[in-house]
């Protein structure tokens, strides 16, 4: 098997869409965002960290470590960068995504042993085509990744599509494991997270 890939939380963005509150502190049901997150690594990794560039992201969950960027300001493929640091693969969520679960996570882990693949991405209907940050990426892309990023970076589906090895968890299997209106909806507004907290109250 892998080694145990390491999860991690990107706590990035500035939120300015809605009004600079940190997205995931944002409760969704009961629970916070991060914390529902955290709630689908638990299960696949034995190891959880939260990169953040946030003074305050140390109080968000206490047990949990924070690991600021390597390259802050490169956006979400710093985060990833970030979490290879750690020395193993990685399992990477945004963290406005409240509906990731433990059934997609551990699609993407095995998706990457059976076809030792650099980075497994589920595929959506975002611009992308796929979810370049709800994604597993072998500790071999470390160093790849960090001389994308060290030359300026650049859009996350630029960097993917330059691996030799990339899968694309398609459509139907993404089905298997869940909703994907639902597993991707990101919370970036206000009206996106009325929205999610809906969702909430509607599946009671």
């Amino acid at each position: 098997r892998l080694s145990d890939p390491v999860g991690a939380v990107l706590a990035g963005g500035r939120s300015r869409r809605l009004g600079g509150v940190p997205k995931g502190l944002e409760h969704v049901g009961s629970l916070r965002i991060v914390e529902r997150v955290v709630a689908a690594l638990g299960p696949v990794t034995s190891h959880i960290i939260i990169v953040a560039n946030d003074a305050g992201a140390s109080d968000w969950l206490p047990h949990i470590p924070v690991v600021a960027d390597l390259h802050p300001g490169l956006g979400g493929l710093a985060g990833v960068e970030t979490a290879l640091a750690q020395g193993t693969s990685a399992i990477v969520v945004a963290w406005d995504m409240p509906f990731v679960n433990e059934m997609l996570l551990q699609a993407l882990a095995d998706a990457a042993e059976a076809d030792d693949a650099d980075v497994v991405v589920p595929a959506s209907d975002s611009p992308f085509g796929f979810e370049p940050f709800c994604a597993f990426y072998s500790a071999r892309v470390r160093d790849p990744l960090s001389a994308f990023l060290s030359a300026g970076g650049g859009p996350a589906r630029d960097f993917l599509r330059s691996l030799p090895r990339l899968r694309i968890l398609s459509a139907p299997e993404v089905a298997r494991v869940g909703d994907p209106s639902r597993l991707f909806f990101s919370v970036n507004t206000r009206d996106d997270l009325e929205r999610a907290k809906a969702m909430v109250a509607a599946a009671k």
